[in-house]
């Protein structure tokens, strides 16, 4: 088994925590909500023993800063991955994302073509897609995107008072078992998760329903949409994966876009860790990841 070696890189004035596995063509590993570089420990050994694996925090999350008095758009957010991956000296790399993750990853690779060579994202769909589609549906399963959105101080006073009940919360309503979660990781996301996590992850979700979405029409009235080839999974037992035709609808905004589902809910990479990583190996030696 590869060797994790952790670091913390000082990515413009900003401290990004990270771990890296393996040798090879280099991959970038961008985790969801609420979680940490964690939910990928039982996928990236796979990968490490033909890539680099760097699995980092976002800002916001995990070990990485979590600035009170910075933005959270995933512009900014896309620019510390990229500072963090050129930092070890990777000008070229793919990027595999899971939900918050991967919309970062979305706007990494749209505003740097050059660098990222593939792009796979998991359980998601485009975040102006979502915005655009909103139904009772949508808004039952996705509530806490208009709930932590909100500017009012609300969200953060309740999850201060109930963090291990809110995280517990998230995941037992979006996992097909009560064990998904391996304990160690669940630990990590619970040490994690304080209230400055709270406050970051908040503005997070602020911006996902403000400035990104401004980024993100602008890109669509440009006609820019995603020129590498781009790998989308998820869970057949999901709200995603029930209610959109996920293939189809990342073709509007990229070129070359191949997936399928996997059995699992919305936490595939931990719930269905072999699937996730056969379908991340046999993309990533056929687009240009090794």
């Amino acid at each position: 088994m590869a060797v994790t070696q952790q670091i913390a890189v000082d990515c413009d004035g900003i401290r990004i925590a990270a771990e890296i596995r393996g040798t090879g063509s280099p991959i970038l590993m961008l985790h969801g909500y609420p979680e940490t570089k964690a939910m990928w420990d039982r996928v990236a050994p796979r990968l490490a023993v033909d890539h680099t694996v760097v699995t980092a925090d976002l800002r916001g999350y995990g070990d990485s800063d979590k600035p009170a008095d910075a933005g959270y758009s995933k512009r900014e957010m896309a620019r510390d991955q990229l500072a963090l991956m050129r930092h070890l000296g990777f000008d070229r790399f793919a990027v595999v994302g899971h939900d918050r993750g991967a919309r970062v990853g979305h706007r990494l690779a749209l505003d740097n073509p050059d660098a990222v060579v593939a792009l796979a994202v998991l359980d998601i769909v485009p975040t102006l897609h979502m915005f655009d589609n909103v139904d009772r549906a949508m808004a039952t399963s996705y509530f806490h995107w208009f709930f932590l959105s909100r500017d009012d101080g609300t969200p953060q006073a309740l999850l201060r008072a109930a963090p291990k009940a809110w995280l517990d919360s998230r995941f037992r309503g979006r996992s097909r078992r009560p064990d998904v979660i391996d304990p160690q990781a669940y630990a990590e996301y619970l040490r994690c998760f304080d209230d400055a996590t709270i406050s970051a992850s908040c503005a997070d979700y602020r911006a996902a329903a403000t400035v990104d979405l401004v980024d993100d029409r602008a890109d669509r009235d440009a006609g820019r949409v995603l020129q590498m080839p781009v790998l989308a999974l998820w869970g057949d037992a999901g709200y995603v994966g029930q209610n959109f035709d996920v293939c189809d609808v990342w073709r509007r905004y990229a070129t070359t876009v191949d997936g399928r589902a996997i059995h699992a809910d919305h936490y595939v990479a931990e719930e269905a860790p072999d699937d996730v990583a056969d379908a991340l190996a046999g993309f990533l030696a056929t687009a240009g990841g090794r």
